[in-house]
């Protein structure tokens, strides 16, 4: 048998290297299939119930945890289960747990251990109790908290852990969370102390790069507490936000090497959407849908994964849906507590009071919160929004559950010294809600979509219209104070909450306003404290602005 010469060896062994690459070692395979699960906007929803009206409601984890079940039965060795953050707060549960007894471990930590979460990102509401609250909660998930754009202040050191990367069907995959650069706008500094929230774009561009060169990752996946910031019809940027709250557009469009975006933050259901090649997908808000996005790989000519397809939807959670028993058993003893909180009674209504029309005409249900603010406060005027226009007072007895669906969120009371001038400034910029008038088209018809409901604030205190058919900036006429015509120049008290003052929903004109009063307690808190010391809830509105025309 002729010999080959060790240098002919080398060649061939090189040539055959070139020709048949596509196994980078025996036996492995050419194609992966990777499912990526999200939920986001949980908000303390587990068992499919509105606490504000003790109903049956098709939402929460113990009703997606069967649709999270049936898709790993599908891909057992490639699913993966991500959330997009705001998740320890939300619902009378979560509130009664981190405010009255927040020694038990976390119910939605228990729930999402049980269902084997691989990583939140950590949303703006995480930071609403306190970072003792916070990273109590952190501590007790088996699963990684991520943000990549936090850090203490100061520092090059991020308070969460950036990015998790797992394996899946042997695709190394990296997971890179972020929150909405919006927090400072909307918390209370103590609740955020030594934390600062740095450019979402700028961070998604570092990290990526980090998670394609030194952890080679094959996957990037991106779980963010942001959402869409513009219309993708018209470009428009929806109107209200805080710098840096919504940059999913921004990231898909700057940031290479993305393949899947998670969303949040904004509520919305974005079935699939693609940007500059990545994936976006976002499953609404309360658990009422999870995302799916299913990604197809196969290797490239020199071993490596590459993406082949992907695609995207939301599945939806219905009345049929059912309820997983072991989510559900380990949701009922805070289930139970919260409950007894619900159902105290702390004083009467003498007729039914509704939020349905609060937000087109004056509501005896909103002029209640007015009361209790500016009698806390000391204050010559409130400003309040209809935060749950499902709100109801029934005729008889008023529970806590009644007090806790007409102020949903957990804000704090605030005063400040306004001038005539800047209050003015408020309530135009609040009447931005509406669209100009046209005729025939009742108020209803009138709402620009694009802005929250909670983000048109109603005043007390003064009295005055809102003109549709004046242009924006010139709709507040006949704005009065104490029956005479509000001067630019006087001084206010004005009682409203700590979201505001902030800067929430664009209310920039209250910036540097000096601060005469701040409550440690929620104005929900307050709220129940009131009815229960007066017993009776004042049922005839004060009439005090008026939409004009009124059809």
């Amino acid at each position: 048998m002729r010999r080959i010469s060790a240098v002919k060896f080398l060649i061939l062994l090189a040539l055959i290297c070139v020709v048949v690459p596509a196994q980078t070692q025996i036996g492995a395979p050419r194609r992966a299939w990777i499912t990526v699960l999200s939920t986001t906007d949980l908000h303390g929803n587990i068992l499919p119930v509105d606490y504000y009206t003790n109903k049956p409601d098709a939402r929460g984890l113990a009703k997606a945890a069967t649709i999270i079940r049936a898709a790993r039965k599908e891909n057992p060795l490639g699913t993966l289960l991500v959330d997009s953050g705001d998740t320890i707060q939300g619902t009378p549960l979560e509130y009664v747990h981190n405010k009255m007894n927040n020694a038990p471990t976390d119910p939605m930590m228990l729930t999402m251990n049980a269902l084997a979460f691989d990583a939140m990102a950590v949303g703006n509401h995480e930071y609403n109790f306190g970072l003792g609250v916070l990273a109590k909660a952190r501590r007790e998930a088996r699963f990684p908290w991520l943000s990549a754009n936090t850090y203490k202040a100061g520092t090059n050191e991020t308070y969460h852990q950036p990015y998790v990367v797992k394996e899946l069907n042997g695709v190394r995959v990296g997971v890179l969370g972020l929150t909405t650069g919006g927090v400072p706008s909307w918390e209370n500094r103590e609740n955020y102390a030594g934390l600062e929230f740095r450019d979402p774009t700028a961070e998604a561009r570092k990290w990526v790069a980090v998670l394609r060169g030194k952890e080679r990752v094959d996957l990037v996946v991106v779980t963010m507490h942001m959402g869409l910031e513009e219309d993708l019809r018209t470009g428009e940027a929806t109107p209200g936000q805080a710098p840096h709250e919504n940059e999913a557009v921004k990231i898909a469009e700057q940031v290479g090497g993305i393949d899947l975006i998670l969303m949040g933050h904004t509520h919305r259901e974005v079935p699939d959407v693609t940007i500059n090649g990545a994936l976006l997908t976002q499953a609404n808000a309360w658990g009422r849908h999870v995302a799916r996005a299913d990604v197809y790989l196969e290797r490239d000519g020199r071993g490596r994964w590459r993406v082949a397809a992907k695609q995207a939807r939301t599945v939806a959670v219905t009345e049929r849906t059912e309820v997983d028993a072991e989510i559900a058993k380990i949701a009922e003893p805070y289930d139970r507590e919260t409950q007894a909180w619900l159902s105290r009674v702390v004083g009467e209504s003498p007729a039914e009071l509704s939020a349905e029309q609060a937000s087109f005409r004056d509501t005896a249900i909103l002029d209640l919160i007015q009361r209790v603010q500016m009698e806390v406060g000391k204050a010559d005027v409130s400003m309040v929004a209809n935060f749950n226009p499902r709100a109801r007072l029934p005729k008889g007895a008023v529970s806590v559950r009644d007090i806790a669906g007409l102020y949903i969120y957990e804000n704090t009371l605030v005063v400040l010294e306004v001038t005539g001038r800047q209050l003015k400034d408020a309530l135009e910029h609040s009447a931005k809600y509406f669209l100009p008038y046209a005729p025939g088209k009742s108020p209803a018809e009138l709402v620009d979509e694009k802005i929250p409901g909670f983000n048109f604030d109603i005043a007390e205190g003064v009295s005055y219209d809102l003109d549709l058919t004046k242009p924006v900036g010139e709709r507040v006429q006949n704005l009065r104070f104490r029956g005479q015509p509000l001067n630019p120049a006087q001084r206010l008290r004005l009682a409203t909450n700590n979201y505001r003052v902030n800067g929430g929903g664009g209310y920039t004109m209250y910036k540097n306003a000096p601060e005469l009063f701040r409550s440690s307690e929620e104005i929900r808190e307050l709220i129940i404290d009131w009815v229960t010391e007066h017993k009776r809830v004042p049922s005839e509105p004060t009439n005090n602005w008026r939409l004009i025309p009124s059809n």
